[in-house]
């Protein structure tokens, strides 16, 4: 009895887009398998599962790989036929993609400079704020003294201009 499980494993499967399955059991490269199937380029396929979600479940799903003409198709990979407008397609919205990406990283540069230029404004606004405030209690200080040496005046004026002492004055004998 021959193991057919080891025959699986020693074959390079290639999956056509009509569904059809085509085995090879000797490795090739990528560029003679698309010399047999012109407007079509090969890709690796591999199966990738998921961590679990939130129901529970693990989801799975398929990557492909282009592959470049000089690559070999190994033993025991699956394959699959991808045609060229589908790759060109791929293509363009993959730089669309990039493109809407790069724009909205500037939009967003563009709104964090003006945030730090408002930022900047509101700090020089606020500068010239405290100047004013400072600007009018100086002034103010400065009205204060004014009515201070003019109520100072005032009171001279009814005590007298001249300075009297408050002593007596000593005589001196002579002995």
């Amino acid at each position: 009895m021959g193991n057919c499980q080891a025959s699986e494993a020693a074959v390079v499967v290639i999956q056509h887009p009509g569904g059809k399955v085509e085995r090879l059991y000797w490795p090739t490269t990528a560029a003679d398998v698309m010399r047999s199937n012109p407007g079509y380029y090969v890709a690796l396929v591999t199966l990738y599962v998921s961590e679990e979600k939130d129901g529970g479940a693990a989801v799975r799903f398929t990557r492909a790989r282009l592959l470049k003409a000089k690559d070999m198709l190994l033993l025991g990979q699956v394959y699959r036929l991808i045609a060229s407008h589908e790759i060109t397609k791929a293509v363009r919205q993959r730089k669309h993609e990039m493109l809407k990406k790069s724009q909205e990283e500037l939009i967003r540069k563009q709104q964090r400079e003006q945030k730090h230029r408002k930022t900047e404004k509101g700090i020089e606004a606020a500068q010239e704020e405290e100047q004013q405030e400072e600007d009018s209690e100086n002034s103010l200080q400065v009205a204060r003294q004014d009515r201070d040496r003019q109520k100072s005046r005032a009171q001279m004026v009814v005590r007298g201009r001249h300075w009297r002492p408050s002593l007596r004055s000593i005589s001196e004998t002579v002995s």
